[in-house]
């Protein structure tokens, strides 16, 4: 991150001041200063003497206490999504620590803490239920993103952070806090920002370059919203397509994730950005039909061999190298041992791999390690080596436990110092003890959706389109580097003129095209999930260009005509088929059939396939499919009637890549990032329709005048 000489004044004498107090402290401070009862400030001791008095009973798995004295004025707030409620301007000023961490180590700061202070450093609740009242009576570490109703623009996002901060600030510790986000493709959840491809499409084009230059993108916008934390990159290698997060990963080749992931990281981290990857480990490589609880397979068993481990592991060491600071554990267990309470593989990733940074759990999934009690699966997850608690809706109950806890011993009190060390070290590197504020963070653009970055997302929707048949070449590419339709351009495009003599793609100038299919003008579909909502995303989206829209304009630019009404289907020389999948998010996804007409499909798919059928035998015009969707569906049962296909993925808000390439202004370069399977019986075996790797080529801009 780029910063500013300058320091604010307040900033500078509180520095000096805070030395001074910190000599004295520690000259007054007694062998037993890490003890709980004597590390508690007189007030702070009045404020939890309240909390003490409520008896473990008060405290299962099944009730939350309703009587937290922490509580008692804010119940009605718990519905504020905006984070800025209830926090009047007079009320917010900075309190006498405010500043005065600035200068000093993890460890001074932890040292100056009491357990209650560090204890709420390691919680992250979530935005729909802590609003900046709570904060300022809590100082949590982190607040994150969470559930629908969060799309906002850049300006108000800054607002929402800034909110937070004044609050965090205005507490008693006085420690600001770091705010997270799911920025998995971009700031899904801004409107107006840069949307890019899922990863999946990434990974099929395979561009560590391009992956450097997005993660600085991301950075940048985020940057301007105030959200420093961003939860990518995903690293999962998926084995399976019926897995529901298959969009997140880049690849089922473990050496392909790591090359992107890590540029993709080093492109945050170098752009001030606080990256997290996840989900340590295996979260793609779980066994069907081990789902939790209910599920066909998200959140299930891994079953892996040491070498397997190995390539899973080596992911996270190139994780490692490119300077992750953050890691995320995964939902699911390795050969039967959930990840949150997995001390061996989080001991190997510290002291065998070298990762110094903070490990936080993934949302509520404590709740589902072994332990009997909340308080057995708390302690369990601490002491294996989690040191920030998502816990979005349990906090207070987290709280009070793992004070019970270190106070009978159960949690060594060096685990939690440790934990809050790793904590404030993240804050300290993202420059927020300095600048709690981001006033003197600088950005190159100054605002979300510039040109820049809009062509930059459009060039890596260029490269991730993957050409799987293109009748009328055995290969496009000839010995001499240029196809046969450049070599001879027909002398007619005429309906059905193809001949099978050129290639069906790229298009052709004078030709005209007909587009159907569910997927074509739908920016929902385009964007897929984790893109203004979690799961089943709903638009309008702001700033996206949808697939159709792009092909107009291309058209009119290379002299292609566009047509969309069905009366005039007759008259094209080619059916574009846009056909794709619904938008789903994590167990959501899991599908026991991903056949385009499955239980996933779009509503419009089969109807849409029949139409292009009926133009091809009734009217001779080839079709070329075009798949929108976040994983390699089965498409066996049409391949064969169709002239070409091309797998688009989910290309984000940037909708005239698609056009470029399929009307020649870009060429097709994208190759498989997974295996593509015939049928559902294939997958885990060597057997597949298309391996990975494979992509068919075309030149550039072969037929622009």
């Amino acid at each position: 991150m780029r910063r500013s000489n300058r320091t604010p004044f307040l900033q500078m004498v509180a520095s000096v001041l805070i030395a001074a107090v910190f000599l004295v402290s520690c000259a007054n401070a007694t062998s037993g200063k890490d003890e709980t009862n004597d590390a508690m400030t007189s007030e702070y001791a009045a404020e939890e003497a309240s909390d003490d008095n409520d008896s473990d009973d008060n405290y299962s798995d099944d009730t939350a206490d309703s009587d937290s004295s922490d509580m008692d004025d804010e119940s009605a707030d718990s519905e504020s999504y905006d984070g800025t409620e209830n926090v009047d301007e007079d009320d917010s000023q900075p309190s006498e620590k405010a500043y005065w961490f600035s200068g000093l180590t993890a460890e001074e700061i932890t040292e100056q803490l009491t357990l209650e202070e560090k204890v709420r450093q390691m919680l992250q609740p979530g935005f729909d239920t802590a609003n900046a009242k709570k904060m300022k009576k809590w100082d949590f570490g982190s607040v994150f993103g969470i559930g629908d109703g969060m799309y906002s623009t850049a300006d108000e996002w800054r607002e929402i952070v800034n909110r937070y901060q004044e609050a965090a600030l205005a507490s008693k510790t006085g420690l600001p806090t770091i705010y997270g986000q799911d920025d998995v493709h971009g700031l899904g959840y801004c409107s107006g920002a840069v949307v890019f491809p899922h990863n999946i499409g990434l990974g099929a084009a395979s561009d560590p370059v391009l992956m450097y230059h997005i993660g600085a993108a991301v950075a940048d916008e985020a940057k301007l919203t105030g959200m420093l934390w961003n939860f990518a990159p995903c690293v999962a290698v998926s084995t399976d397509p019926r897995w529901g997060r298959t969009y997140e990963s880049l690849s089922s080749d473990p050496a392909r994730v790591k090359a992107l992931s890590q540029a993709y990281t080093e492109g945050l981290v170098d752009n001030g950005l606080v990256a997290c990857a996840k989900h340590f480990f295996a979260d793609g490589s779980e066994t069907w039909g081990t789902g939790e609880d209910g599920n066909l397979i998200d959140r299930g068993d891994a079953a892996l061999s040491d070498e397997e481990i190995q390539a899973l592991l080596d992911v996270y060491q190139g994780q490692i190298d490119a300077g992750v600071q953050t890691i995320m554990l995964s939902h699911g267990s390795v050969n039967g041992v959930k990840m949150h309470e997995n001390a061996e593989y989080i001991r190997i990733l510290r002291e065998e791999m070298g990762f110094d940074g903070m490990i936080v759990s993934d949302y509520e999934s404590i709740h589902h390690i072994s332990g009997d009690t909340f308080k057995e699966k708390l302690i369990r997850a601490i002491n294996a080596g989690v040191d920030m608690l998502m816990e979005p809706h349990e906090y207070e109950k987290a709280y009070k436990l793992v004070l019970e806890a270190v106070r009978e011993g159960s949690i060594p009190q060096e685990r939690i110092d440790d934990a809050v060390c790793r904590i404030l070290q993240v804050k300290i590197d993202a420059g927020l003890m300095d600048d709690p504020m981001q006033e003197y963070v600088e950005t190159e653009q100054t605002e979300v959706g510039s040109p820049k970055y809009r062509a930059l997302a459009e060039h890596a929707v260029e490269e991730s389109m993957v050409l799987l048949k293109n009748t009328g070449s055995e290969s496009e590419i000839a010995e001499n580097g240029t196809t046969r339709a450049e070599e001879e351009e027909p002398e007619n495009t005429s309906a059905g003129g193809n001949g099978d003599e050129y290639p069906l793609l790229p298009l052709r100038k004078g030709m005209k095209v007909y587009v159907t299919g569910p997927a074509a003008d739908d920016e929902v579909v385009q964007c897929g999930g984790w893109t203004k909502e979690w799961n089943s995303v709903s638009g309008p989206l702001t700033g996206v260009t949808t697939i159709q829209e792009g092909l107009e304009e291309v058209g009119e630019e290379q002299g292609i005509t566009v047509l969309t009404d069905p009366q005039d289907a007759p008259e094209a020389d080619v059916t574009l088929l846009f056909v794709g999948e619904r938008t789903y998010a994590e167990w959501f996804g899991d599908s026991e059939d991903i056949s385009l007409t499955g239980s996933h499909a779009l509503e419009g798919n089969a109807a849409a396939i029949e139409e292009a059928r009926r133009l091809r035998e009734e009217y001779g015009i080839p079709t070329v499919a075009c798949i929108v969707a976040g994983r390699q569906v089965i498409i066996s049962d049409y391949l064969e009637d169709w002239d070409a296909a091309v797998m688009c993925y989910l290309p984000g808000s940037e909708g005239r890549g698609v056009a470029n390439v399929l009307m020649g202004k870009a060429a097709f370069q994208g190759t498989l990032p997974m295996p593509w399977y015939a049928s559902t019986e294939q997958i885990g075996s060597d057997e597949c329709m298309f391996p990975v790797g494979y992509g068919m080529k075309t030149a550039d801009a072969v037929h622009e005048d």
